[in-house]
């Protein structure tokens, strides 16, 4: 199963240094970074100044960029953006132990394969490599502080995803388990795109019925495509899905939301960025290719990535979105 007790995380943004965090207390942890200089920084001050300045780096967490470090682990928490994903798997696949599962951490849809995480990291990484999928409402400056959070863990295998579930745990992080991999997967990474939707809603002022509605139907639609995909209507409902969307649907401490909501107020895609990751922003275009190729209606993802991509003005979308043929709730 999961090996020895030792965990690597792969990446030193917020969400990898908070996980670090969240199960130092519990295993050796090691906190692989690319850039050298700031595993060195990260190392000698015990703080990620740069993501999560204030919260003091576990004792039992040991930053490095040397990947011969991760050699040992009995675990690995993949947490680098939806687009690196691929070719971090490729860099580092040679220093990983045999057997050992890797948890995929971003929640996102591989730009130009249209490709979901899983089908990534199957493609690159040994064949018999477990697996695992680890989504659901979570800020990364709550996991690091301690704060209670509540998360789902997927893997094809049942055994082993409980397994996961019952290591990563602990006093402040608690994982559900389940073997629905895709449904996860379709949960996080859309969630994303209509995190930004809702952040278009209130950055343009539409108001908090116009917001519940777009929550509701987009939910609907996210509902469908899993479905067809074939995630199960309860993992949607739950914490990786629905806990999700809750999560981000209000909040500017979400990238995404925050980046819809720069939207909103006229911003361009570029500015609304600020330089900083929206996962959704890539996501989007991706989730509609996969829909419109399967004749699934996502009229409210269509309407993000047309957005994104800056193919039309979010006073038109709305229009359109408004303007829809009449039809059941159901439907």
């Amino acid at each position: 199963m999961s090996g020895n007790g030792s965990i690597a995380v792969v990446g030193g943004g917020a969400w990898g240094t908070a996980l670090a965090n969240a199960v130092a207390g519990r295993h050796s942890v090691t906190l692989w970074l690319r850039d050298p200089e700031a595993a060195a920084r990260i190392e000698e001050t015990r703080e990620n100044a740069r993501y999560l300045p204030g919260v003091p780096l576990h004792p039992g967490i040991r930053a490095t960029a040397d990947a011969t470090a991760l050699r040992e682990a009995g675990t690995v928490l993949l947490v680098t953006p939806a687009q690196t994903a691929r070719a971090v798997l490729v860099r580092l696949g040679p220093d990983l132990r045999s057997g050992a599962p890797v948890v995929l951490c971003a929640k996102g849809i591989e730009r130009g394969t249209d490709a979901f995480m899983s089908a990534v990291a199957a493609e690159v990484l040994p064949a018999g490599t477990p697996v695992a999928v680890l989504s659901g409402p979570s800020f990364a400056a709550d996991v690091a502080r301690n704060l209670p959070t509540a998360v789902t863990l997927a893997a094809a295998e049942a055994a082993l995803a409980a397994d996961l579930a019952r290591r990563l745990s602990g006093p402040t992080l608690r994982l559900y388990h389940t073997d629905d991999v895709r449904g996860v997967e379709i949960g996080g990474a859309g969630k994303n795109v209509l995190a930004i939707a809702c952040g278009i809603v209130a950055g343009r002022g539409l108001g908090e019925s116009a917001r519940a509605a777009l929550i509701a139907r987009a939910f609907a639609e996210l509902m469908r495509f899993a479905r067809h995909f074939g995630g199960r209507p309860e993992t949607l409902m739950g914490l990786s899905g629905l806990g999700d969307l809750v999560l981000t649907a209000s909040s500017s401490q979400s990238r995404n939301f925050a980046f819809g909501e720069r939207l909103g107020a006229g911003a361009t895609p570029e500015a609304a960025a600020g330089g900083k990751l929206a996962e959704g922003a890539f996501t989007a275009a991706a989730l509609v290719a996969l829909a419109r190729a399967q004749g699934i209606e996502m009229p409210v993802a269509e309407a993000v990535a047309d957005i994104v991509a800056g193919a039309e003005r979010v006073d038109a979308v709305v229009a359109r979105l408004m303007a829809r043929p009449l039809r059941g709730e159901a439907e």
